[in-house]
């Protein structure tokens, strides 16, 4: 059984997407590529002359991180300049977006009329009545370890359609066949057909494992 492991920072492993930093040497197996909100204070020309060479290898699957965080402190209408000028990007080498949001999940809403590429907000832990705003505007949502003990967040992620759903270990340290398991007992399948299921999101993505 393929256990894809959505977004992770963990450079040597092959089942996944790695989530590469400006300038980090290319990992062994599938990545993607972006600008993180935490980085948009300096040295853009420098960054997207990167972000645009790396992200046309084969092997780059998706543009980000990227997005918008309300809590850290680069100014929020840099950050959204940048986070802009990554999904015009993404629009034109049609790879899809994944997407970092803390505390702006409005603005990234307002944003997404912008993108002709599919967006997946990578390590959803908020309330159900975010969740189901971002599923009405058509992302994707990706789980990672708070859906382990988090009972809310179990409650909300057994009604997430699976057409529209990823499991990731981000920077995590846990067994990510854990995730498959618990998901899968929340929507009453096995482990084995709800991978078939990621893999077909993949495949929409337009990603090949």
């Amino acid at each position: 059984m393929l256990l894809f492991d959505f977004h992770h920072h963990y450079f040597n492993s092959v089942s996944g997407i790695y989530n590469l930093g400006c300038g980090e040497e290319l990992p062994p197996a599938l990545f993607s590529a972006g600008i993180h909100p935490s980085e948009t204070a300096e040295n853009m020309e420098e960054k997207f002359r990167w972000l645009k060479e790396v992200s046309k290898n084969d092997k780059c699957v998706a543009i980000g991180e990227c997005g918008l965080d309300g809590i850290i402190k680069p100014d929020r209408q840099i950050q959204e300049e940048v986070f802009v000028k990554q999904i015009e990007w993404a629009n034109e080498i049609k790879k899809p977006l994944i997407i970092h949001c803390v505390k702006m999940f409005s603005d990234l809403i307002r944003l997404k009329k912008k993108a002709n590429v599919p967006m997946i907000v990578h390590g959803f832990n908020k309330r159900k009545t975010i969740g189901l705003e971002l599923l009405k505007n058509d992302f994707f949502l990706s789980f990672g370890k708070s859906a382990l003990y988090n009972v809310n967040l179990q409650d909300f992620l057994s009604e997430v359609p699976t057409e529209k759903l990823f499991l990731e270990t981000d920077t995590a340290d846990f067994d990510l066949r854990e995730l498959y398991e618990l998901t899968a007992r929340l929507k009453n399948t096995t482990p084995e057909e709800l991978s078939k299921k990621i893999k077909d999101n993949l495949e929409f993505l337009k990603i090949t494992i």
